[in-house]
């Protein structure tokens, strides 16, 4: 057998055993989030939901109308909008139309604070809000009528600062949409409750939900702060556990509808999340390479297909692999499409390793029609 490939035929058969070591943390790790205890009590203070406004998402209107259906004693619905021909606001005349007794307003975000929109205009937004406890979410975002419920009562807890909830992507017709989803399912929320263990909590918000207080954003320095930021999530994440506060993730779960991506929109939305983290977590990006594990075992079985040892790797990383693509997208996640698309796993571990290598080649990336640089978090202008 050539020495070559025989170097490269171990090379990954040890990394697709790494893999299966870290897939097996993930099904430790969503174990473990199951059988964690509900918070004791029913906590449920009056909140403020904020949500931006820009263009349509799919399954919009449905979105909106969940969180209408909340069974919750006392909340607002909070819309804001720079635009104001924006084709949204059609949405929101209609839902205050169907639930007149509901509290849903809409607020004029005229000025332009930074580069990320979304935080311009919950920061204008948030001085109307009338209760100090807020939750921010994303405009397509799809809840059970228990989310607030299930959210507030970790603040029934001791010194929480902001609550977060894990999410499944709800996929349109197309094959990219149908393997992000699959991804969030398999993939990057095991992700998420690995390092909810082994950093002893979350240190981070995902931008399905983040619930906090107004006293907490003035501590971490307001949105304002956070203007020019892409992973707004993250950052108010981590500076709410940075001033010492807890971060929770609460035992909802939401769901967001994809859009039907071709190709090229996948390759961009990818490539925006996967050089943000980079750039916020290096060290963490870099351990990303374990999680390609079924990838490397097909690679393996590739470069040396005639010896045992590239065969067992690649048994053993297919068996972990499903077995967390089973215990997070079917017990945790409740995604009734994860079963089904299973036999997707190859394709989208070979298309995230892609984007994983393709990410170190420069910092530039496609946001809304529009070109930026990430330094820092930061976002610059092309």
């Amino acid at each position: 057998m050539n020495l070559f490939l025989t170097v490269i035929a171990a090379v990954c058969a040890l990394l697709a055993l790494a893999g299966a070591a870290y897939f097996g943390l993930c099904v430790w790790a969503a174990r473990r989030f199951v059988r964690k205890g509900r918070t004791v009590g029913d906590f449920a203070p009056p909140v403020s939901l904020l949500k931006s406004l820009k263009g349509l998402d799919p399954l919009m209107y449905a979105a909106f109308r969940s969180h209408c259906l909340q069974d919750y004693p006392e909340y607002e619905l909070m819309f804001g909008v720079s635009d104001p021909d924006d084709p949204a606001l059609e949405l929101v005349l209609r839902l205050q139309q169907e639930f007149p007794r509901r509290a849903v307003r809409v607020v004029p975000c005229p000025d332009s604070l930074g580069l990320n929109g979304k935080i311009s205009a919950l920061a204008q937004v948030l001085p109307h809000a009338r209760y100090e406890h807020i939750l921010i979410n994303d405009s397509d975002i799809v809840a059970g009528p228990d989310y607030l419920r299930r959210v507030m009562r970790e603040f029934a807890g001791e010194n929480i600062g902001m609550v977060t909830t894990l999410y499944r992507g709800l996929a349109g017709k197309s094959l990219p949409s149908k393997l992000e989803a699959l991804g969030l399912s398999t993939d990057f929320m095991g992700g998420v409750l690995v390092a909810r263990e082994m950093e002893g909590g979350v240190r981070f918000a995902l931008g399905a939900t983040i619930a906090t207080t107004k006293s907490v954003l003035r501590t971490i320095g307001g949105l304002e702060a956070l203007v020019d930021h892409l992973g707004d999530d993250y950052e108010l994440g981590a500076r709410t556990a940075a001033a010492g506060y807890e971060v929770e993730l609460a035992d909802a779960v939401v769901e967001t509808a994809l859009p039907d991506y071709t190709w090229r929109e996948f390759w961009a939305h990818q490539m925006r999340w996967a050089r943000n983290v980079r750039d916020r977590r290096r060290a963490q990006y870099f351990g990303l390479i374990v999680t390609f594990g079924l990838a490397w075992g097909i690679l393996a079985v590739l470069a040396a297909p005639l010896v045992w040892w590239t065969w067992a790797a690649f048994a053993v990383i297919a068996v972990l692999r499903m077995a967390a693509a089973i215990a997070i997208g079917r017990n945790v996640l409740a995604d009734p499409d994860v079963l089904g698309n299973l036999w997707l796993l190859p394709l989208r571990d070979f298309a995230a390793l892609a984007v994983w290598l393709a990410s170190f080649f420069g910092n530039e990336i496609e946001w809304r029609g529009l070109k930026f640089r990430v330094r820092d978090g930061k976002l610059e202008r092309v």
